[in-house]
């Protein structure tokens, strides 16, 4: 079971980052862990009756996982349209610090004993493009100063997906701790030989495989 702060980050858009982080945050909660969530930026997001913005990954992780955290301390930077979060900061305003980040971490690092911390996107997203800074997610999880854990779809295509991003990684010197296969499939050869391609390839390890509609998550196979 993950007991440390971690980040969470995917081979790409809708991959399943937000429901493996609230199944973490549930499996740690239900194990005593005073445990919170955490989202620099957050794109798509609806409003409420008095024309609020809905961080909407974090609403859903506090549900599944029933998480007693303000909703507000679990991700600073919210914007309406669905797009990479650098392009809706352009567009709407209020372009992320990474600063402003750090300090936001750093309380609930105080206050929780563990903090999972959902990306954007996939790992070379771009948070921050303008004239003044250019923040990219891997500046993020260097500046929090964490290690990963990457969630990938189970399917077809993902020995090339896992192993570019881990390339990635590698390159810029992010650690990755291990694997976890979303929308995976008991005894489907094409997942099961993923699972051993993409370990072969990455030296990681998939630590856990999750199913479709599954209610706990098992880290550590």
């Amino acid at each position: 079971m993950i007991k440390k702060n971690i980040f969470i980050t995917g081979t790409g858009t809708d991959v399943g980052k937000t429901f493996v982080s609230a199944l973490i945050l549930k499996n740690l909660i239900k194990s005593g862990i005073n445990a919170a969530y955490f989202k620099a930026a957050m794109s798509g997001n609806v409003r409420d009756k008095k024309n609020n913005l809905i961080p909407g990954d974090a609403f859903y992780v506090k549900k599944i996982s029933g998480s007693s955290q303000p909703l507000e301390s679990m991700c600073p930077y919210v914007y309406e349209r669905a797009f990479s979060p650098h392009l809706a900061a352009q567009i709407e305003g209020n372009p992320v610090e990474l600063d402003l980040i750090v300090k936001n971490f750093q309380i609930l690092k105080e206050k929780y004993d563990c903090v999972v911390v959902e990306g954007s996107g996939g790992i070379l997203c771009p948070i921050r493009f303008d004239e003044h800074k250019k923040i990219w997610l891997k500046d993020i999880i260097k500046a929090l100063g964490l290690s990963c854990i990457l969630v990938a779809d189970a399917g077809l295509g993902t020995i090339n997906s896992i192993g570019l991003t881990a390339e990635y990684m590698k390159a810029n010197e992010i650690p990755l701790d291990g694997i976890i296969f979303n929308h995976f499939q008991e005894k489907n050869i094409l997942h099961e030989d993923n699972l051993k391609m993409c370990e072969y390839f990455t030296g990681s390890k998939v630590i856990s495989c999750v199913h479709d509609n599954d209610n706990e998550i098992f880290c550590g196979r």
